[in-house]
């Protein structure tokens, strides 16, 4: 699915079953929240906290996967409800990226080190 076909997606299911956009604000408060959640696990599975039961390390990945689900979900609402065509934007930040950074990381000493 592209970018934009996924936005007009979230688009319809707000208008089908979401009566209406939350305000951008809560939308923003929402975003907040969900990246939060993301890193919550993220921290247990790949950083140094650990997990309060086993059944949570059992189902990580799948939690990560739904995580980043709703962080991108929102994420798009909030590009519907602001005029952003994300799929423009991204390629245009990619073409921002490469033309800045073209060598920058290649010649970083930090990252050759592992």
């Amino acid at each position: 699915m592209q970018i934009k076909e996924a936005q007009s997606v979230v688009d319809q299911w707000i208008v089908n079953h979401g009566v209406r956009y939350f305000h951008p604000l809560t939308n923003m408060t929402i975003l907040m929240e969900e990246v939060g959640e993301l890193s919550r696990w993220m921290a247990r599975e790949y950083g140094e906290q650990s997990y309060r039961n086993s059944e949570d390390a059992l189902r990580a990945k799948e939690a990560i996967q739904d995580e980043m689900a709703d962080v991108l979900w929102v994420l798009m609402c909030l590009a519907n409800q602001s005029g952003v065509d994300l799929e423009h934007a991204f390629a245009a930040n990619m073409l921002k990226k490469t033309n800045r950074d073209i060598e920058r990381h290649l010649d970083n000493p930090k990252l050759q080190s592992e």
